[in-house]
């Protein structure tokens, strides 16, 4: 056989061994084409042949999310009439909190963990397995709740949903680790991408925030995944439903005080946002109630913060397409302040108010019991801030400052502090605006406020808690692999033990048949005295009549420290470093003694495990 057919034997063994991991009657049709495409492709050609479906099925499912959200929009503003808008804002925000939160219990069984945190905790701790719910309950939740008036974006639900996707399609055809964490960040990455219809913006967002501290050379799929759901947002959406900005001023170098300013502006407001968000994170999380409770008292403060500040109801983007072009007067119309007049100050205080609750409005959302992100509040609070900035400039006396740039350049601003990801805001603002020739006041605002956001807190507040209990990455590649070690899997049980009110000549006859050079010391109830080496014995090992006046509980020693059964196998690693032992009893929180961990047998699995990794 010449070459040519060795390969295409090969390729028909590993296709047939392919199916016979599966019942042939659960395999689909195009399953069968994707397992044949799989064992005739290199690898690098089917990863990106995976690229493009998952980005196709990822796009696809960023189109029904904003067309679901788009159509219930419009169903309650154009087919239910309301003679006061009063109860228009009173009713639909508490409700989109209330039915999500019944969907929750009613249909999802109660597991509602979302946001681009649960995505990190999948790649970390679940081997980026995620589960299949997840591929349509974030659309479900998250349309109902923002569809309805809930204040949060979409595109965290995107983001979660496009990693389901392309997780699942990992599992289905059996790819490792490395490539089921490329696939599910392709997925992620197609979603943002089919949100804003900015694929740069989409692969940014897999770097700097879903991959941080994972180490890859094949960019590739993430690039044409992107590519292929901002296609497909592009063609199946219209232009109203797209996030895009078309009103804006070309940058002059003059101006550059003003991007300054509204940096440090966008760093300051950045730190509140977050803030608050956990502010009112905790005392949700605090209240002993029930699920629907919750969701009741955060609908109902939610829709009273519409009825008196209706920009607050829904994402907003078009209230930041109404003040990039001048439409002010659109957005308070509704509100109290109309009452009052159109002068500069009442604008000028109405959205600074606006700008302060929205903080509270999009927290409230989410942590009350509906779905949603922040990254459409951090772009609503930005371009807010920024036309608050550029008016009070001008009734300053500075009339030449650019309104619709400062608008754009503060989304990109406080979405940087907010989410510690200022490439994907430079890039997305940017592809959104084909505001190419910003870059420099985009990066210098973008990168001011996340220099202040990072002076406050070195990680995200949104991440902290799970990086400090290593549930998450950070960019600490060492930490990373240990934090995927179990404490429990490195648990030595073969060790030998002796009870403390044994006799001596017990201790002799095991040190004889063992072949450890440690021995546990228990008590009665199986907790840990303590330990017992050679080196301990050594000098009585051979003075017969020395050794029969002795004891277990004179020769019996504190290990130089203690592992709990709970502890982290990064703080194991340290405790080793600080005593210096090779070996240390493992007990649980009452002292109930388990085994030993070796010092040996963690570098081993660590090892092993980097071995995984790197291939």
């Amino acid at each position: 056989m010449n070459k040519r057919s060795i390969r295409k034997f090969s390729s028909f063994l590993r296709f047939k061994r392919n199916l016979t991991k599966y019942s042939f009657n659960k395999v689909k049709g195009y399953e069968v084409v994707v397992f044949w495409l799989k064992s005739v492709l290199s690898r690098t050609q089917f990863l990106i042949l995976s690229g493009i479906l998952v980005g196709f099925t990822c796009g696809l499912a960023g189109v029904i999310l904003k067309s679901l959200v788009h159509y219930i929009h419009y169903l309650i503003t154009h087919k239910v009439y309301f003679e006061d808008q009063v109860f228009f804002y009173l009713i639909f925000p508490f409700t989109g909190i209330v039915l999500t939160s019944l969907l929750v219990i009613l249909i999802f069984d109660s597991q509602d963990r979302k946001g681009i945190p649960a995505i990190l905790y999948e790649i970390a701790k679940n081997s980026s397995v995620v589960s299949s719910v997840k591929m349509y309950s974030q659309i479900v939740q998250s349309a109902v709740t923002v569809g309805l008036g809930g204040s949060a974006g979409l595109e965290s639900p995107i983001a979660v949903t496009g990693a389901a996707i392309g997780s699942n399609f990992a599992q289905t055809y059996k790819l490792n680790y490395k490539e089921r964490t490329l696939l599910l960040a392709a997925g992620a990455t197609a979603g943002i991408a089919s949100a804003f219809n900015a694929p740069v913006a989409g692969v940014m967002f897999a770097i700097e925030i879903l991959l941080t501290g994972v180490v890859f050379t094949d960019f590739i799929p993430l690039v044409v995944a992107a590519v292929c759901g901002s296609l497909v947002s592009k063609i199946l959406l219209k232009e109203d439903v797209l996030f895009q900005f078309t009103s804006r001023n070309f940058f002059d170098y003059h101006n550059l005080g003003y991007y300054i300013i509204l940096g440090i502006l966008c760093g300051l407001y950045a730190r509140y946002f977050v803030l608050i968000t956990q502010y009112v994170e905790s005392i949700f999380h605090q209240l002993k109630w029930h699920r629907l409770k919750k969701a009741m008292l955060g609908g109902a403060i939610l829709s009273v913060l519409c009825v008196l500040y209706p920009p607050l109801f829904g994402e907003g983007y078009d209230t930041i397409k109404m003040l990039t072009n001048g439409e002010v007067r659109t957005v308070m119309e509704n509100s109290f302040f109309r009452f009052i007049g159109y002068r500069d100050w009442v604008v000028l205080v109405f959205l600074s108010i606006i700008c302060l609750l929205k903080a509270f409005a999009s927290s409230i959302t989410i942590y009350s019991g509906g779905n949603g992100g922040n990254f459409a509040p951090s772009l609503f609070a930005g371009g807010t801030l920024g036309f608050v900035f550029a008016l009070f400039c001008q009734q300053i006396g500075f009339v030449q400052a650019p309104v619709a740039n400062l608008v754009l350049v503060g989304m990109a601003g406080v979405m940087s502090g907010v989410l510690y990801a200022p490439l994907t805001a430079i890039f997305l603002i940017a592809e959104s605006s084909s505001g190419y020739d910003l870059f420099i006041p985009l990066m210098l605002v973008s990168v001011t406020s996340f220099l202040i956001a990072k002076w406050f807190s070195p990680i995200s507040p949104d991440l902290k808690k799970l990086a400090d209990q290593g549930k998450i990455f950070t960019r600490e590649h060492d930490r990373n692999l240990l934090s995927m070690l179990e404490t429990l899997d490195l648990i030595d049980q073969d060790v030998q033990e002796i009870n403390i009110d044994a006799s001596m000549s017990q201790l002799v006859q095991l040190v004889k048949e063992g072949k450890r050079n440690i021995i546990a010391v228990i008590h009665t109830n199986k907790s840990l005295a303590g330990i017992i080496t050679l080196d301990d014995l050594r000098p009585f090992i051979f003075d017969v009549s020395g050794i029969k006046n002795l004891t277990i509980q004179d020769l019996v020693k504190s290990p130089p420290a203690y592992i709990n059964a709970y502890d982290d196998v990064v703080t194991v690693v340290r405790k080793f470093e600080e005593t210096g032992a090779w070996n240390l009893p493992v007990v649980t929180t009452d002292g109930i003694y388990m085994g030993y961990i070796s010092k040996s047998g963690v570098l081993s699995k660590y090892r092993n495990l980097l071995q995984d990794y790197s291939e």
